[in-house]
């Protein structure tokens, strides 16, 4: 039943090797996914073991930031992919190792890491200056996958909460990086305008606390489900009509994130 099914499964790791520390490599071998994106290494390539790189049965990929200790991210593929493209073309977030491409016959797969705004308003000045850099981009692959019959998937940690019901106290965070309209009202258009699908909705429309996949560390928000959805796979339309199941796996904890698991009727050439 699984064989025609392509399984993508996306983590924020918050540290590779702390999530490695956390039995996450042992626990991916059990997966029986296809393609794993990952986010937020915190390591340079040096830092990063044979398992790391090459975890069992996985070809990995990585674009890592400059800054030591700091963002990068990374593809894990069963099948070493035709094509690997590191950067969006922008100096200033291309150095801090936001952004991975990868390409299998006609499906194209990013693992991506937007900026975080939360620590302060020094940074979610930078993280509008990503929206507004990284839209074009946006823009290009959706243009050139209806022109070349591609699909097209972005995985990874947005760093925003889309609507009310993806997460638990939307009320009080309406001032917060995470949950500001500016950024509420640029995700709405890359769905609405540029035909970008958010797939984890499009399979579970009214999901609430069992979709969130970010819990604070501060208090008691990982036991009371005070959580974020944040983390996305988002796709071309027709990959998206193609999605057949979500999880968000919560049983153990290799990070602040937890791993969303999706399967396509897809096979991989």
């Amino acid at each position: 039943m699984r064989k025609h099914m392509l399984r993508i499964l996306d983590l924020n790791l918050n540290g590779i090797r702390s999530a490695a520390s956390k039995g996450f490599f042992e626990w991916l071998t059990m997966q029986q996914a296809d393609i794993v994106c990952v986010q937020e290494l915190k390591a340079q390539l040096a830092d990063l073991t044979p398992a790391l790189r090459a975890p069992a049965g996985y070809i990995g990929c990585f674009h890592v930031a400059e800054k030591k200790g700091y963002s990068g991210v990374g593809i894990y593929s069963r099948k070493a992919p035709d094509r690997i493209v590191e950067g969006f073309g922008d100096a200033e977030f291309d150095a801090e190792g936001r952004y991975l491409q990868a390409e299998f016959g006609t499906l194209t797969v990013v693992s991506l890491y937007l900026p975080s705004g939360s620590s302060s308003d020094e940074r979610q000045q930078a993280k509008f200056r990503f929206l507004d850099r990284f839209r074009p981009q946006l823009e290009r692959l959706a243009k050139d996958a209806r022109r070349d019959g591609r699909e097209v998937l972005l995985c990874g940690d947005w760093n925003i909460a889309h609507r009310e019901i993806d997460l638990k106290n939307w009320k009080s965070n309406q001032k917060n990086s995470g949950f500001l309209p500016e950024e509420r009202a640029w995700l709405s258009s890359v769905f609405d305008d540029l035909g970008w699908v958010d797939v984890h909705r499009r399979l579970q429309p009214e999901a609430g606390g069992e979709a969130y996949t970010w819990w604070s560390n501060r208090g008691q928000a990982w036991a009371k489900n005070v959580g974020w959805r944040i983390d996305y796979q988002i796709a071309t339309p027709g990959l998206a009509a193609a999605a057949q199941r979500v999880a968000v796996y919560k049983e153990r904890r290799f990070s602040d994130h937890a791993p969303l698991i999706i399967d396509y009727d897809l096979a991989l050439p």
